[in-house]
């Protein structure tokens, strides 16, 4: 089986997906914007050929180049775990006759305001929402749907780039920060706690699914420097919070039709209990959220994944074991990290629930905490008890400290 996949080195996880693929036997022709060179040691590991192009942002100019690339050989699958390529995989696939989605069913799940449309066709709750161009069409909108607001980009990912707004006055500065955003969708705030509904799908059936709930939620911990952002998967999926959101995750793929590979779905559950949509997108959660879910189950979800894409099969295990805790963890101050303060601590008190840690070494520049997810470095921690690991990651969140000047 001969598989296009798009941008295999980078982000770095993106690697264990083309390896997944190699392992499956499968031909993996990748197509990215790095040199060849740059790639980990994985994914030159694992690739049967590789095409760098100029920039993955050019469609038109990726697609020309990869059909003269491809030219007399039959490509059975074009991916794209990396919500940049989606789009770039769905018109690959109509060009040189793949399998999978095609563009235009592939654009619901990067436009947020098309996503909307068809979901509330379909009967699900979707936050009112409104899509500008312009700054006055912005601030018409508001007129409209009221404050507060969330103002975010058509076709963003991750939390970027989006902003809530109260009032008139915070809204002209929102717009100051977004003037590199051509097109925002202006949306009503949902008030409430967020969670996410993850799955890989064969043919449009669930064979693997996922809860992670946020603390805090995404929009404060982009915003507010000294929070260490936590990432939850739940273990228990029957609990009743989590139901009316699993059921909506389920028809939302259900209205969007889609077939095999992961998804990577925001919800909200308000005070009241409504459940309410948030966004989607046809590819799996970043900032090491495989990870995480691989470590809740003890399985291998880029081998999964790779498994359903490659033979239309799922086989990995898919029993919740733990709860899990995915932990950012940010520098304090600025320059360089010369101190990491509490890790001897945790190591002794909670050494056999670390399922995984990365951790910045001394001497490190500290990165810009507003850009990159996973700031200075990452841990997951794991325990059955959903308390006992809660308890554990604020202590983490609170002790350990990587210290800059």
């Amino acid at each position: 089986m001969n598989v296009i996949l798009i941008s295999p080195g980078f982000p770095p996880e993106l690697a264990l997906f083309t390896r997944g693929l190699a392992e499956q036997g499968a031909h993996v022709w990748g197509v990215g914007d790095q040199a060849e060179a740059a790639l980990p040691d994985v994914v030159r590991q694992h690739l049967f050929d590789y095409l760098r192009i100029p920039s993955l942002h050019n469609e038109d100019g990726v697609v020309e180049a990869v059909r003269r690339w491809a030219s007399g050989q039959r490509i059975d699958r074009v991916e794209s775990v990396w919500e940049p390529g989606v789009l770039i995989a769905g018109r690959l696939r109509e060009v040189l006759g793949a399998k999978g989605h095609s563009r235009d069913e592939i654009v619901p799940f990067r436009d947020k305001n098309r996503m909307k449309q068809v979901l509330q066709a379909a009967g699900i709750r979707t936050p009112r929402a409104a899509r500008a161009t312009t700054a006055r069409g912005v601030h018409e909108a508001a007129e409209r749907l009221g404050f507060p607001l969330i103002v975010k980009p058509i076709a963003g990912a991750g939390s970027q780039d989006t902003y809530r707004v109260d009032d008139v006055s915070e809204l002209t500065a929102a717009l100051v920060r977004l003037d590199h955003v051509a097109d925002v969708s202006v949306e009503e705030y949902i008030d409430g706690e967020e969670y996410t509904h993850d799955t890989v799908c064969v043919d449009g059936r669930v064979v693997f699914e996922h809860v992670a709930w946020y603390r805090p939620r995404p929009l404060i911990a982009r915003h507010v420097e000294w929070i260490t952002p936590q990432v939850i998967s739940l273990r228990d999926l029957d609990a009743p919070d989590l139901a009316d959101g699993i059921a909506m995750g389920r028809a939302v793929l259900g209205a969007l039709g889609y077939g095999t590979g992961f998804t990577h779905m925001e919800w909200f559950r308000k005070p009241d209990g409504e459940v309410v949509f948030g966004e989607i997108g046809a590819r799996p959660g970043g900032g090491r959220l495989v990870d995480s879910m691989n470590y809740a189950c003890d399985t291998d979800l880029f081998a999964g994944w790779a498994e359903a894409v490659a033979h239309g099969r799922f086989s990995q295990p898919t029993n919740l074991k733990y709860n899990t805790a995915l932990m950012f963890k940010r520098g304090r101050g600025s320059g360089i990290i010369r101190q990491i303060e509490g890790l001897d601590s945790i190591r002794a008190r909670f050494g056999e629930h670390i399922a995984a840690m990365q951790l910045p070494a001394v001497g490190t520049p500290r990165a810009d905490w507003r850009r990159r997810l996973t700031a200075e470095g990452w841990m997951v921690v794991r325990h059955p008890d959903l308390q006992t690991l809660l308890d554990m990651a604020d202590t983490i969140a609170t002790e350990l400290q990587l210290n800059a000047w």
